[in-house]
């Protein structure tokens, strides 16, 4: 009875205000859930920053360098020929024996079934005599010419070590005089070998000349002997056989005293200067050997490459500077390749190469800045594949995308890729 009494004291207009606020709210919730939905949804589908590697430009030294293939070659070879026709006796040296200056026989000639001892035979004898011995007496007055240069660039080597003070002369002059030195005493010794090559010559001369005078007497065989002290690098004549005068028997040289030869293009050729530093790599060793350009033949020669395109190449010739214990290793003829440098700067601005890209005539980057990815153009100076001189369009400390994707443009929003 009381509920009924109160039901009916409240007026209608307050119940109805009560169920107008419960509808407002279930729609504020309502709205608010797709808001919130919407919200994510758009959030969802927003381009994400592009993970990308950076470098910073920095300052250092750029030494641009020819990379080629080369090979070993002994310096001083030396072919020895029959000195006159005959029988010879088998070869029982191999490839890699040593051998000693004139006491080492390297095979016997023996006159033939029937010799020539008619007066043109002797005079061609006596004439072979007398060109050896003008060959000897040339041979002679060049180490002579050799050992004075020797004697004046060792003279004056010695004044620089022992004269010259700290400051008054450069290191650059400094090692030049003592390359001279070293190059001087080299030739000289060159030279004693040459003047040992001649008088074998001599010898097997005057000993052509006893064997057609008397070819059957005792003592007429001719023992064809070491020129020079080596090791035996090929056999070209092994076998038991008839020969003139002049077949190629054997090659002998030092293994020790090598020199690389490299066959550069023509074009790349021209920036290389005699005493430029020079790398030997790929020789079989962890650590390059250095070298320096010793010359550079004036005359290109035309080579095929892989492809089947004509190259015009030239023959630049290193020697070794220093060489460690483990390079002793290298035989003659052996694959290497050779980096030679013709251009250094100690101080450039420097990019990695790998962070420019070509468009139209222009190299451009991409520089990180405020988390987005600005595109510059950038002039670009000498190059040794990794690095790249910069010239205008960068500064230090610039940090540039590396290797960018192509969904990078200009102003699109990155972040750096944590390299781990």
């Amino acid at each position: 009875m009381p509920d009924i009494m109160e039901s009916a004291a409240t007026p209608p207009w307050e119940a109805k205000k009560k169920t107008a606020k419960r509808g407002l709210l279930r729609k504020l919730l309502l709205w608010s859930f797709f808001i919130g939905l919407i919200g994510f949804v758009a959030y969802g589908l927003k381009a994400k920053p592009i993970p990308v590697e950076t470098a910073a430009v920095t300052r250092g030294p750029l030494t641009v360098s020819v990379l080629e293939e080369g090979k070993t070659r002994i310096r001083n070879r030396y072919v020895v020929a029959a000195p006159v026709s005959g029988n010879m006796r088998r070869v029982t040296l191999k490839a890699g024996d040593q051998v000693k200056s004139n006491e080492t026989v390297l095979t016997l000639i023996e006159p033939g079934l029937a010799p020539l001892l008619d007066a043109r035979s002797q005079a061609q004898a006596e004439a072979r005599i007398a060109g050896a011995n003008a060959a000897r007496m040339q041979a002679e007055q060049s180490l002579e010419m050799a050992r004075t240069s020797a004697k004046f660039a060792e003279a004056g080597w010695a004044r620089v070590k022992s004269n010259a003070t700290q400051g008054s002369i450069s290191i650059t002059d400094r090692d030049n005089i003592e390359r001279e030195a070293l190059m001087r005493d080299r030739e000289a010794r060159a030279g004693e070998f040459a003047l040992k090559v001649a008088d074998f010559e001599l010898a097997q001369a005057k000993a052509a000349l006893l064997q057609l005078s008397t070819p059957l007497a005792a003592g007429s065989t001719v023992e064809v002997r070491a020129p020079v002290s080596g090791r035996v690098l090929k056999v070209q004549q092994e076998s038991a056989m008839m020969v003139t005068a002049g077949t190629q028997l054997l090659e002998i040289g030092d293994p020790a005293d090598l020199e690389i030869e490299a066959e550069i293009l023509s074009r790349d050729a021209v920036a290389i200067r005699v005493g430029a530093e020079a790398q030997v790599e790929q020789w079989g060793g962890e650590v390059p050997l250095k070298a320096r350009v010793r010359r550079i033949e004036p005359a290109a020669f035309t080579k095929v490459s892989a492809l089947g395109v004509e190259e015009q190449r030239v023959i630049v010739l290193s020697d070794l500077d220093a060489p460690p214990e483990s390079a002793r290793v290298l035989g003659d003829r052996y694959r290497v390749e050779v980096r030679v440098a013709v251009w250094h700067d100690k101080d450039v601005l420097l990019v990695p190469s790998g962070a420019l890209f070509r468009e139209g005539r222009d190299w451009k980057t991409f520089v990180l800045s405020a988390g987005k990815a600005a595109q510059r153009v950038v002039q670009t100076g000498r190059t040794d594949g990794k690095l790249t001189q910069v010239l205008d369009g960068l500064k230090a400390c610039d940090l540039v995308l590396m290797h960018p994707p192509d969904v990078v443009a200009d102003g699109s929003d990155v972040v750096q890729r944590v390299v781990e």
